[in-house]
């Protein structure tokens, strides 16, 4: 049996340079790091469904556990995880996603542990915000450096929060189109990508004779585009995820009207082992976007299963589908039924092989572990400045003549 190669350097990639330096597990002179991951409060970890950034959590934490650090997780009520579990909230708050009173009681309590493990002689190396906006506002009031993942866009509602917050941490992006799009005046000097472990899901050669859609009901994610180029290929369409709060609406207008339960079927949300067979029997996975997504962890998890992508080319979707060879990049609906007709003719082991060589867990982990280091270096340097300042006022008071004070 072959071993398994070790990741590609140029996977996990920092945007002053060519890449990030990718570390083996625990380098020589390089100790284990205590590392606080903060997930956002409002669904589990592991996801039961729906839950893109709780599914990222989840694989970080047990790498990063495999590669020899200690690691404490934050996240919501019902979490389990290789990692300490600490669930500040009492409840999980999967309906109510971005209310700032959970989100805020949830970074507040994490604080207060954070702060209270220094007291206590057991400080962490750094903390790694994965939950939103509040801890990193708050990212200077903690005394270990926070490495702060940005997963949602920037875009004209978020540019003056980075703008103003930015600095207080550590940025790293997940994807290169999400860095063209960082504002004036933000520093982003990474890009690791959103992880999957390739190993866990199923290679799939030979297909069933249906399309999939997957993804929550709103419009920019276009399942009624998917619908649309289905029809004009003449092909069976599978839709895939939930309907939100607020989603209602458009569901009603321009999905369910089309739903037959035969031509196109909507089967809601999935997980587990059943999510992974409808993306591994799937003969390609349709992604009609109109947004410039970060990331598209769907398109990486089809990709894996061997199944092609064929995709709008908006953000990350020009990233991760390399157009004729794990799927392809088409300009709208009618191009994407043309494309239908074409996609066997893309082998389903290159599609898995594309995802195992940019976006293996193992790539992240690397590319992660080397974030903290250098976030933990830039603190020390920091704090080193901060003191050497305040010496010079020390000897200014001390030479100060009696009277003078």
């Amino acid at each position: 049996m072959k071993s398994k190669p070790p990741p590609d350097p140029s996977l996990a990639i920092g945007v002053a340079g060519p890449s990030l330096r990718l570390l083996p597990a625990l380098s020589a002179g390089q100790g284990s790091l205590r590392v606080a991951v903060l997930a956002p409060p409002w669904i589990p970890v592991p996801p039961p469904g729906y839950g893109g950034i709780e599914a990222v959590v989840d694989l970080l934490c047990e790498a990063l556990i495999d590669r020899g650090h200690e690691v404490t997780l934050f996240a919501a009520p019902g979490s389990r995880s290789a990692a300490r579990v600490r669930t500040p909230l009492e409840a999980a708050h999967p309906d109510a996603i971005g209310s700032s009173l959970y989100e805020s009681d949830h970074v507040a309590c994490a604080w207060e542990e954070v702060d209270l493990a220094a007291k206590q002689g057991r400080a962490f190396d750094v903390v790694h915000d994965h939950s939103g906006f509040t801890a990193l506002a708050m990212a200077d009031r903690v005394p270990a450096p926070v490495v702060h993942t940005v997963h949602g866009p920037f875009d004209e509602n978020t540019e003056q929060f980075y703008q103003r917050h930015g600095h207080k941490a550590r940025l790293v992006a997940i994807s290169r189109s999400q860095v063209a799009s960082t504002p004036p005046g933000v520093s982003v000097t990474d890009v690791v990508p959103n992880p999957i472990a390739v190993d866990r899901w199923p290679l799939r050669v030979h297909k069933q004779d249906y399309l999939l859609w997957i993804g929550r009901m709103d419009p920019i994610k276009g399942a009624h585009r998917a619908i649309e180029a289905a029809r004009l290929a003449g092909r069976t369409l599978v839709l895939a995820g939930p309907v939100q709060t607020g989603q209602e609406s458009y569901y009603r207008e321009r999905v369910q009207p089309h739903v037959d339960g035969l031509r196109v079927q909507h089967i809601g949300e999935v997980g587990g082992t059943a999510k992974q067979e409808l993306f591994a029997n799937a003969t390609a996975l349709l992604m009609p976007i109109r947004w410039r997504e970060p990331f598209g962890m769907v398109m990486v998890e089809a990709l894996a299963c061997g199944t092609p992508v064929i995709a709008f080319p908006e953000g990350a979707a020009a990233e991760i589908v390399i157009d004729g060879e794990n799927g392809q990049l088409v300009a709208d609906e009618t191009a994407m039924a043309r494309a239908i007709e074409r996609v066997g003719s893309i082998d389903p082991a290159r599609c898995r092989a594309s995802v195992a060589e940019r976006y293996d867990v193992s790539v992240t982990a690397a590319g992660y572990e080397d974030v903290y280091r250098r976030a933990i270096a830039t603190d020390r340097i920091r704090q080193a400045s901060r003191a050497a300042e305040k010496v010079p006022e020390r000897r200014q008071l001390s030479a100060s003549p009696p009277g003078a004070r």
